[in-house]
């Protein structure tokens, strides 16, 4: 009887043990276990500029017309995605990401199926556009979502220059004195901020980077540099220099990102 007992109790200590032993080994292994987040996706098709590399579009011409400025001229659609323009007709489609639109086709805008101010309206769209005061190498942050506005020729004059709106991505010296020496050559000339350059008061401007969120969702940063035709620094923008000629680079980077990488 107390041989039986004994047994027993033995049993009941091996299965206390064996339990034990099967608990700690399961909490070992979850321990051990790591959940890893989805990555960012970044395949492009053959035909599409690569992610994190700069691309750099010269003397992107534009219609203008410099007897009757102020007459709409045919909005101009851009794919970051293609580097290329796309025809009008592709407005509803998300095969283009920024638009040239306004006073000489020089205001920047996004391309949104939603907004009724865009060419995009009805497409798939989900894009808009941002500007900060910082240079192109100094933005890394991408902007929240509330940040992007999605109505057609938002990013323009800026406010250093004649007929500001806000912060814009080129200065207009309309008189030819806040950059220029005041002569005919040096009136109505645009500045491109993307770099810094000496004002006439000897001041250096900001600069100036456009962040756009494609139609697709991906996030690009640009830089302008120039809207005369082979012409990249102030003292050789003139008057008469052939316009409106966009020179800018940029990076797009996939949705998803959090910050702006170039590899």
């Amino acid at each position: 009887m107390n041989k039986m007992i004994t047994s027993n109790r033995l049993l009941k200590r091996l299965s206390f043990c064996l339990i034990t032993i099967v608990f700690f080994t399961a909490c070992k292994k979850d321990e051990s276990v790591t959940v890893e987040e989805k990555p960012v996706t970044t395949t492009r098709s053959i035909d599409m500029v690569p992610y994190y590399k700069v691309q750099r579009v010269e003397n992107l011409q534009v219609e203008t017309d410099d007897t009757n400025p102020t007459a709409p001229k045919p909005e101009v659609l851009f794919s970051l995605d293609f580097k290329k323009v796309q025809p009008t007709t592709f407005g509803k489609t998300s095969f283009w990401d920024i638009s040239f639109s306004g006073l000489y086709n020089s205001f920047i805008g996004g391309n949104n199926g939603v907004n009724t101010n865009n060419a995009g309206l009805g497409g798939p769209g989900i894009g808009g556009v941002t500007i900060v005061a910082k240079s192109f190498e100094e933005v890394s942050a991408i902007p929240a979502s509330t940040e992007f506005k999605t109505a057609r020729g938002l990013i323009g004059t800026d406010d250093l220059g004649a007929f500001g709106e806000g912060l814009g991505w080129y200065l207009y010296d309309f008189g030819g004195i806040v950059v220029g020496d005041g002569s005919y050559d040096k009136q109505h000339v645009a500045y491109a901020m993307g770099n810094t350059f000496a004002m006439a008061n000897g001041q250096k401007t900001p600069t100036r980077t456009i962040i756009v969120r494609t139609a697709k969702g991906d996030f690009a940063k640009i830089k302008m540099i120039s809207c005369y035709k082979d012409v990249f620094t102030t003292d050789k923008m003139m008057r008469n220099t052939p316009h409106m000629f966009f020179t800018f680079e940029y990076v797009i980077v996939p949705a998803g990102s959090t910050k702006f990488e170039i590899k």
